[in-house]
């Protein structure tokens, strides 16, 4: 798969997610118009077990916002790797769950460049699945490919354990208390980044979604793109 860069005139010969790139010569951006989300997801480093955003934001018991936007959230232990969870609602389970090669280190270091683009290329070819059906990955992040990974089948413990402290949590990013002091002494905090994001569907083969900033930013700062290699 030929690298997914960042920059907007960059030319790329895969179709399938060039398509989905949905860049104008009317989006003008800096890094002072950020979403608002990515800017407290920078606050990581400044947020202890003593101030949970979670308890910030608090846990209704519906989403805070109520519309067809798909919810994603990447979530993983400072000194492990990130998962990615990607739902219809937040009080559904995951409709697609899956463990990244990125180690948090790399993902958060991504992240303080504004403009982070995941893609996600099985290299099955059936097309008897639906895309997000399929079970191994190529990832990259902003053009570099970081490995393979395989989607579950079902949840780990710790991936039930944010699923279900996110339950009313419709946006936000923190740190999240982890299922026992061990885990959290042995990994570092566990950490999240929870957003709202708009699908879209190139074709059978391809999917984007578009992180849906809160402050009405223009353009999305986090993408992830899934496609089937061609």
């Amino acid at each position: 798969m030929p690298p997914v860069h960042s920059s907007p005139g960059f030319q790329m010969d895969n179709q399938a997610i060039l398509s989905l790139l949905r860049h104008t010569a009317s989006e003008k951006r800096s890094k002072s118009s950020g979403g608002g989300l990515l800017k407290m997801f920078k606050l990581f480093p400044m947020l202890t077990s003593g101030c949970k955003m979670v308890a910030l934001l608090g846990r209704p018991r519906k989403p805070l916002l109520k519309d067809h936007a798909t919810t994603g959230t990447i979530f993983g232990y400072r000194k492990g790797r990130v998962s990615l969870a990607i739902q219809e609602d937040p009080h559904c389970a995951p409709m697609f769950v899956i463990e990244l090669p990125m180690h948090s280190s790399l993902f958060h270091r991504e992240m303080a460049s504004d403009i982070v683009r995941i893609a996600l290329e099985s290299e099955t070819k059936t097309h008897k699945k639906k895309l997000l059906e399929e079970f191994v990955w190529a990832v990259y992040c902003n053009g570099r490919k970081v490995g393979y990974c395989i989607r579950r089948k079902q949840m780990s413990d710790d991936e039930l354990h944010v699923m279900q402290l996110l339950r009313g949590v419709s946006m936000g990013a923190g740190v999240l208390p982890c299922p026992n002091n061990e885990k959290e002494s042995a990994d570092g905090e566990l950490t999240y980044i929870r957003a709202r994001f708009e699908r879209v569907v190139g074709s059978r083969d391809s999917e984007a979604l578009y992180m849906i900033n809160p402050d009405g930013a223009a353009g999305p700062e986090l993408s992830i793109f899934f496609a089937r290699a061609r």
